[in-house]
């Protein structure tokens, strides 16, 4: 049996209880790095066993891969991808661009997700074959679009700080040739590509968590997403989405 859209909004709901009350409220952090900053909160925490014990008492036969708790029946059939906070540096920052991530995996491809940004009261929902906005200005299918070009894009990236090496150098080649280029807003960057608002996402080391959920919202609303060499997206690497084939081809072959 599948899960269906009351089910996720359920975990999103139970997620919600766990970050809104710790938001712009100083809530406890933790470094998860000896060398560098990785934060995790015990919003983070919280927030994943929430959407875990839910997932276990409903289908208890499903895996389940999270960032901050052990991961399960990773060869099943049916897999759960969490991330409780992505973007948890815009979490602490009291930025609400942050979002949780609730990827469904079936044979190993994305199936369903959801990015829910609870503080602005904005769901992005994919339910297997088409993708879908529910907040403040309503419920509507989600449609990527088609901006002509590459000269024409709007590109987001986390930061240009996570390229290093040559993989800023192929990042920045990108970046040279679109018309604007943002920073900082994590998932709600893919969310904003799936809406039509923006044209291209570039970042590079993602965890399968981070992009999980994203895979078939960008999918289902009529996008591209893959590995900067073509390859399936599920295990995460280095990723570039795009609303169009021709700005995919053209970003592409400056990554590759």
């Amino acid at each position: 049996m599948l899960p269906d859209r009351a089910f996720f909004d359920d975990l999103a709901d139970a997620a919600s209880q766990e970050t809104l009350p710790r938001f712009r409220t100083g809530t406890s952090i933790t470094n998860k790095l000896a060398a560098g900053f990785d934060p995790v909160t015990e919003a983070d925490r919280a927030a994943e066993l929430a959407i875990r014990a839910k997932v276990a008492s409903r289908f208890p036969e499903h895996g389940m891969l999270g960032e901050e708790h052990e991961s399960f029946g990773l060869d099943r059939e049916h897999v759960w991808v969490v991330d409780p906070i992505d973007g948890t540096r815009a979490f602490i920052s009291g930025v609400p661009v942050w979002g949780t991530l609730i990827g469904f995996y079936s044979n190993g491809r994305g199936h369903m997700g959801m990015v829910d940004q609870p503080f602005t009261g904005e769901r992005y929902f994919a339910d297997g074959e088409r993708a879908w906005y529910r907040g403040p200005d309503g419920e509507r299918q989600l449609r990527t679009r088609d901006c002509g070009s590459l000269s024409d894009a709007i590109l987001f990236t986390t930061s240009p700080h996570i390229f290093e090496a040559e993989a800023l150098a192929r990042y920045r080649a990108v970046e040279e040739k679109v018309r604007l280029f943002r920073y900082g807003v994590d998932c709600y960057a893919y969310a904003l590509l799936a809406a039509g608002h923006v044209d291209l996402v570039i970042e590079n080391s993602l965890k399968p968590y981070d992009v999980g959920a994203l895979i078939p919202l960008i999918e289902q609303a009529g996008g591209i997403i893959t590995t900067w060499d073509g390859g399936r997206p599920e295990q995460g690497g280095d990723i570039i989405a795009a609303g169009s084939r021709k700005v995919y081809e053209e970003a592409r072959a400056l990554l590759a």
